[in-house]
């Protein structure tokens, strides 16, 4: 028999929530009031009403290139209940990068930051779908700039929807979201996610970190990702707890408002975990509610310091994309395994370890490229927007090709390595460049760094290439005495055979590394090598 998806719509899940528990408190921002279960079903219901006066009709697109803001999570759920598109802009996005997604989507209207209407000025031009942009006021005095075309409005002017109740007809087969991934090999691709796909990443994560009413969440990661607002937000609704939402994750005072706020939950993601860390240890760190945090990917030693030092004794991971959703996450009852993605959620996914050149599967043991694919529909993303043919080069023999590393397990349980183009394979042995880059990161004299696969010479096989931007505020070390670092650190056939210190690593708008363009690039003049200067490394 076919799941009951006819209640899979965050508009939906709310007004069920707001029936069950109206006092109940949901949401507040930072240190303002809360908003209880009841009065936010009622913001959600005036925000759709003021978007179909706007003229926003069901299908249509709507831009949110916002910071942390409870108008974002308004505007998220009216316009669902509408039947409308939000399309999840990247705050850092400008010029081309900005031109890509507004002409991708399509949309005549966006709410923008004030501060981001001089980027969008800029490129005006270029985006001639783009109609009408509402601004919302934060007290900032921020100039608007003079457009020639767009009509640029006040918010306020959305802010006076009526809190009927909205009745149209909303299925889990309709698109919710458009997410824009990050590419690093091109431009990046809009996610068509249907409503169905939207709740299942609220459901894994309220699942795998068992979210309840007693629960409180505090989410710091922006709303544009799907970490802040379908993992954590919509993981909050389902489970019926309450969250905090700030603005931005601010490492100098982040277990503050952690314990300020009694949050019992809380997410990090990749170089927040090593920002918490590397802030003064205080006796009170341990003095707070967390019960249990999903931290990835992290490192046994991360887990550890994190666990000793903030007193959190529950530690979950996930594997998943914006694609795909978590078609893999760890029981809640499992032990503690820094890099152990979980268990294959085979309600709802199939999953395989496959060759990547040929698709098939392989051996427990082996590690290959992670393919996944639906078993319901309507829980997976619908393809790229406007990119039929990325959407057909991903889903190759009918599985969806994640571009990503892993194993599995004699138990069936999923361990993530790396990107594939990431992942280093010498002298037999799989190497993780986040592995690697994780030990070169806790030299007081490493500020970045970003390790690759190269060829020594033409046919050979890889070498592991260190890219270091050097903090200008230690000595500056000489190559040999990183590799003396890490060589008590690591595997042998870990430690790079190359360092290059270099001014700037390469970065998408979105922060993250463009090891594309490092590995393309491959050796320099000023590249380090260590069997030149015949340095051995101890086994």
């Amino acid at each position: 028999m076919a799941t009951d998806k006819s209640g899979w719509m965050i508009g939906k899940v709310l007004a069920t929530q707001a029936e069950a528990r109206p006092d109940s408190p949901f949401i507040q921002f930072e240190d303002g009031e809360p908003y209880s279960y009841a009065a936010s079903h009622r913001m959600a219901n005036s925000y759709g009403n003021a978007y179909t006066g706007a003229g926003i009709g069901f299908g249509d697109h709507v831009v949110l290139m916002l910071h942390n803001r409870l108008e974002y999570i308004w505007s998220w759920i009216g316009l669902s209940r509408i039947g409308a598109v939000a399309v999840a802009v990247n705050t850092a996005y400008k010029g081309r990068f900005l031109t890509h997604v507004l002409t991708n989507c399509r949309a005549r209207v966006a709410v923008v930051e004030p501060e981001f209407l001089a980027w969008l000025a800029e490129i005006e031009d270029t985006v001639p779908d783009l109609q009408t942009v509402y601004v919302p006021s934060d007290g900032a005095d921020v100039p608007w700039p003079e457009f020639s075309r767009i009509d640029v409005r006040s918010f306020d002017e959305l802010l006076h929807g009526p809190d009927d109740e909205i009745t149209t007809e909303v299925a889990f087969s309709d698109t919710g979201m458009i997410m824009f991934t990050s590419g690093t090999t091109g431009p990046s691709k809009g996610v068509l996610m249907p409503h169905g796909h939207l709740h299942l990443f609220g459901v894994a994560m309220q699942q795998s970190m068992q979210l309840g009413p007693e629960d409180r969440f505090f989410t710091c990661m922006p709303l544009f990702h799907a970490q802040g607002i379908l993992m954590q937000t919509y993981g909050t609704v389902i489970g019926g707890g309450s969250m905090v939402l700030t603005r931005v994750f601010r490492a100098s005072t982040w277990i503050d408002e952690v314990r300020r706020h009694k949050a019992t939950a809380t997410n990090l993601l990749g170089a927040m975990n090593d920002f918490v860390l590397s802030q003064p240890a205080r006796p009170d760190d341990a003095d707070n509610s967390l019960r249990i945090m999903c931290a990835l990917p992290v490192t046994t030693e991360t887990m550890q310091a994190l666990s000793d030092r903030f007193g959190v004794n529950k530690f979950t991971e996930l594997f998943g994309m914006t694609e795909c959703n978590l078609p893999v996450w760890r029981p809640f009852d499992a032990p503690n395994e820094a890099g152990c993605s979980g268990k294959v959620w085979d309600e709802y996914f199939e999953v395989i370890v496959a060759q990547p050149d040929t698709d098939e599967e392989l051996p427990v043991g082996e590690v290959g490229e992670i393919l996944v694919r639906p078993k319901e529909p309507f829980c997976f993303m619908q393809g790229y927007n406007g990119m039929h043919d990325r959407t057909v080069e991903t889903w190759r023999n009918f599985w969806f090709h994640t571009g990503d590393a892993g194993r599995f397990d004699e138990r069936g349980y999923l361990w993530y390595i790396d990107r594939i183009k990431d992942t280093i394979r010498r002298r037999g042995e799989n190497i993780s460049s986040f592995e690697v880059e994780a030990v070169l990161l806790e030299h007081d004299a490493v500020l970045e760094v970003a390790a690759v696969a190269v060829k020594a010479e033409l046919g050979g096989e890889d070498e592991v290439l260190a890219c270091i931007v050097l903090n200008p505020d230690e000595p500056a070390p000489e190559p040999a005495e990183l590799l003396d670092f890490c060589t008590p650190r690591m595997p042998y056939f870990a430690v790079p055979r190359f360092i290059e210190f270099i001014d700037e690593i390469p970065k998408t708008p979105s922060s993250k590394i463009q090891k594309n363009k490092l590995r393309d690039r491959g050796l320099s003049d000023r590249t380090w090598d260590r069997e030149k200067v015949g340095y051995k490394v101890r086994r």
